[in-house]
């Protein structure tokens, strides 16, 4: 009999866990655009914990294990930026980067205080997998920023 996956709220105890799978995750990213020094492979866990402070945060579990996690934090225009939706490699391509984006825009609904007008999220232009779900999931691109010589960020929205 298989596990199922589980969507819940992050807490401290999983602060390590996502910091090392964000690690795990962001390598192909990284290959990718030819740039190991990319934030989130440079983050620290104090840098983490903070930004878990600050906003909404979710990861997915296969038992116990975090296979996948999101976050966001809403801003005072009322943008709920969400950022580093992370799948474990070995778990892509089976609608838990949707399942994920889903639940973390329904938190940003559903909690009071954020009232989020619109969700913002951004990544790579040569990120074809992730343009493709932001995509199917209602996200528009709203602008590009060169960032490098070999990075161009891509900023999609869509409202709440």
């Amino acid at each position: 009999m298989g596990m199922s996956v589980t969507i819940q709220a992050a807490d401290e105890r999983d602060v390590e866990e996502i910091l090392k799978l964000q690690y795990l995750c962001y390598q192909s990213e990284a290959e990718l655009y030819g740039d190991y020094g990319i934030e989130p492979l440079t983050q620290s866990l104090d840098d983490l914990r903070a930004e878990l402070a600050r906003g909404h945060a979710l990861v997915a579990r296969l038992g116990d294990e975090v296979i996948a996690s999101v976050r966001g934090e809403l801003d005072e225009t009322g943008t709920a930026r969400i950022a580093k939706l992370i799948v474990h490699p070995r778990m892509r391509r089976h609608g838990l980067g949707g399942r994920l984006l889903d639940a973390i825009e329904r938190r940003f609904a559903e909690d009071a205080a954020s009232a989020a007008k619109r969700f913002q999220l951004f990544t790579g232009h040569r990120s074809d997998g992730n343009l493709r779900l932001y995509r199917k999931k209602g996200y528009a691109a709203v602008g590009t920023e060169q960032v490098g010589p070999r990075l161009t960020v891509v900023t999609l929205e869509k409202a709440a």
